[in-house]
């Protein structure tokens, strides 16, 4: 049982204004002085931030007074076309029919053209269901081009009492023709110094594989490419976020076959030396790559421990290289979901135990 809340643009005015409040959620929207339509929603255990227009980008989070969010010199979004632009958001899609660094003989944006997408239809959804109140963002955005692409991107950012932010990708090829498909749900958590990952692999140069591709916004220098060297050999040296100047400029690694519990979903988390932390649950029969960006500069920090995806980030052209595209049938529909918030102590004590079982599977 739930009720639909159109959010047409007109409703956001300069001053914020209450658009709907129940016994657990009240959301507020208002358009930024940029111009930028944001909504806030508050929780019994925080607040989250959204951009209804803006590809429906997730843009902050605060659970139980701890900020999720990456630092970054963007105190507010900005009006964008791509993510570069507005590079300050806790998470947001990218692809879909690119996605990752462009390379040499790519034309297309940094994490291509759905993360500041400008959204057709915006809406509220509020209701209950088995697992008790939810508030939901949903909408959709028809990207269509004369003898090309034509497809319905149609996410959804779903909150509930406790934690735990419920983020889904579902996309429709509406064209005659079967399209390319590349998609990362890409969650930027913060940079906690001291902090530990767990994953649901072994941190072998196997399973936990460094990117030795220098991409065209880093320049490198000796040491970074001598801590590139070693990680490959050890990568258990990237599993504790110590010495942060070792992560500037940027490190990536992909993920092996991470492992699945019996419910289809795999687990990944960043412990904070407080013995809480940040965590990110998804599904690999959907994600079949895993990647991760640590970074620790100046101007921005970012600890995506678990970058669900498609394919690599590298880009189009390395990514069709590498035969990791995927391709959508004409009038046919992929779905995505993830999982992720803030765990307390205790909630990062069991997740902790149940990771390192997983560990133990029989994906090689």
């Amino acid at each position: 049982m739930s009720v639909i809340i159109p959010l047409p643009r007109e409703r956001f005015a300069t001053a914020p204004t209450v658009l709907a409040r129940t016994e657990t959620f009240t959301v507020t929207g208002w358009r930024t002085g940029l111009g930028v339509e944001m909504l806030a929603v508050d929780t019994p255990r925080g607040r989250v931030e959204m951009l209804p227009y803006m590809g429906q980008m997730l843009w902050d989070a605060v659970f139980d007074g701890v900020r999720l969010t990456m630092h970054s010199a963007f105190d507010e979004p900005r009006p964008a076309q791509v993510i570069v632009q507005t590079y300050g958001c806790l998470a947001y899609h990218s692809g879909l029919l690119r996605n990752g660094c462009p390379g040499p003989q790519d034309d297309h944006p940094l994490h291509g053209e759905m993360a500041c997408a400008v959204m057709d239809h915006a809406h509220l959804e509020i209701g209950a269901d088995d697992e008790g109140p939810f508030m939901r963002l949903g909408g959709h955005v028809d990207y269509i081009r004369g003898f090309g692409p034509h497809y319905r991107a149609m996410p959804a950012i779903t909150l509930r009492a406790g934690t735990v932010i419920e983020m889904a990708m579902r996309v429709e090829n509406r064209a005659a023709q079967p399209m390319d498909l590349m998609y990362m749900c890409h969650v930027n958590f913060a940079f906690v110094q001291g902090g530990r990952i767990h994953q649901a692999a072994p941190f072998t140069p196997q399973r936990t594989r460094v990117r030795r591709e220098v991409p065209a916004h880093v320049q490198p220098t000796q040491a970074y490419r001598d801590f590139i060297e070693h990680l490959g050999l050890h990568p258990q040296d990237g599993a504790v976020l110590a010495h942060p100047e070792h992560w500037s400029p940027e490190q990536v690694f992909y993920i092996e076959n991470p492992c699945a519990d019996a419910q289809g979903e795999s687990h990944a988390m960043l412990e904070r030396p407080q013995g809480d932390g940040f965590a990110m649950s998804w599904r690999p029969d959907q994600f079949d790559h895993l990647a991760r960006w640590i970074l620790a500069g100046a101007d921005a920090s970012v600890a995506a421990f678990a970058l669900p995806a498609t394919c690599e980030p590298e880009g189009y052209t390395a990514e069709k290289a590498k035969g990791n595209l995927r391709s959508l049938g004409a009038g046919d529909t992929a779905c995505f979901a993830t999982r992720f918030g803030y765990v307390t102590p205790q909630e990062a004590a069991a997740l902790g135990r149940r990771i390192s079982q997983m560990t133990e599977c029989e994906n090689e």
